[in-house]
């Protein structure tokens, strides 16, 4: 089986062999000097700010959002969220589920984030910002360079949902002026899901500290104070934490984050020079180097979906909803190959040969 979805990815032999090993006690000192060289590499890997904290989560990418939006907001915020598809969609929930007074920008599949539509909300007194660099249901990489800019005129806090664009796409949170950076275990770190990941500034650590919150597990206050001595507040999935401390040294190792993102652009970029002339439309007008999101013209995109994983034993990233006959995606992260991509395009070469596709 090769996975060229977008999460979870295919992880390396050593991230899987930690897998298979038994989960050790974690209240320990041993447990705590992973957790801290974790948090130091991920506050490296994502250029934070000095004095950011890094906060582990057991839960999905969604927990890390709505634990955000419940920390960092109340009812006296202004806010305002970029909803380009699903997961635009689902920050815009979470502000309803907390009443936090919001609009959104609507945009349509794939299309990119205009600075003429974004400059229509300055000097409208919005007090944060939420934005999922990339749309991963649809395959869009906004601007965030752009983005940056408009918050930093505005003194707007800063929230961006890196769950799949981290590692894969140049980001530098210091200076882009973010206040808060989110991502996940099982998109370009590789491991498996269960772990999602809150980057805080100074500034976003000061919200948490002043806001109440009604809750104990999203408590981000409990977790920073926890976090000084290398600890969680309640039990973590501590195999994938293990799992998460070796991809991180693996990624130190290799060059940095640097690296790493070369070499998933790279992925990408042969990717889409292989497809080239095959009955596909690019979806995206600003594409991640995480993903490439398809629309095939002559068949549904689920059937391509459904064809690969059961006669080739290949996987690609279908969708859901009204996009599920109209869009499947190809992921560019995780423990693939070029190779990989070439064994991908030959299945769609043979599905043009025997005129399904």
């Amino acid at each position: 089986m090769i996975n060229f979805t977008v999460g979870p990815v295919q992880s390396s032999e050593d991230i899987r062999n930690i897998g298979y090993e038994q989960v050790p006690y974690f209240r320990t000192e041993e447990f705590s000097k992973t957790m801290k060289e974790n948090e130091k590499l991920m506050l490296k890997f994502s250029k934070a700010p000095s004095n950011s904290r890094t906060i582990f989560i057991t839960g999905s990418g969604t927990a890390s959002m709505e634990a955000v939006v419940m920390n960092c907001f109340t009812e006296k915020d202004k806010v305002l969220v970029i909803n380009g598809g699903s997961f635009g969609q689902r920050f815009s929930e979470l502000c309803d589920i907390f009443q936090i007074p919001h609009d959104d920008i609507k945009l349509e599949v794939g299309k990119a984030l205009k600075k003429e539509e974004l400059y229509k909300y300055d000097n409208q007194g919005y007090t944060g910002l939420l934005v999922n660099v990339h749309e991963t249901s649809t395959g869009v990489h906004y601007d965030i360079e752009m983005i940056s800019d408009f918050c930093k005129k505005n003194n707007i806090f800063l929230v961006v949902d890196a769950i799949s664009s981290f590692l894969a796409d140049d980001f530098d949170m210091a200076t882009l002026g973010v206040d808060v950076m989110i991502t996940g275990s099982q998109k370009a770190l590789a491991c498996p899901p269960g772990i999602s990941i809150i980057v805080l500034s100074p500034n976003a650590i000061s919200r948490v500290e002043n806001n109440k919150v009604k809750t104990m597990y999203f408590d981000l206050k409990s977790a920073l104070k926890n976090g000084e001595r290398g600890q969680t507040p309640f039990t973590p999935a501590v195999g994938i934490l293990r799992q998460i401390n070796v991809r991180l040294k693996e990624i130190e190792n290799s060059g940095g984050v640097e690296a790493e993102t070369k070499k998933i652009k790279e992925l990408a970029e042969d990717f889409r020079n292989k497809i080239k002339g095959m009955p596909f439309e690019m979806v995206s007008e600003s594409m991640s180097n995480a993903v490439t999101a398809l629309h095939p013209t002559t068949v549904s995109a689920n059937k391509i979906f459904l064809i690969l994983k059961d006669e080739y034993q290949i996987w690609v990233c279908p969708n859901g909803g009204n996009l599920k006959d109209k869009i499947f995606r190809v992921g560019h992260i995780g423990d693939l190959t070029k190779e990989d991509n070439s064994k991908l395009v030959d299945a769609f070469n043979d599905l043009i040969k025997r005129g399904i596709m």
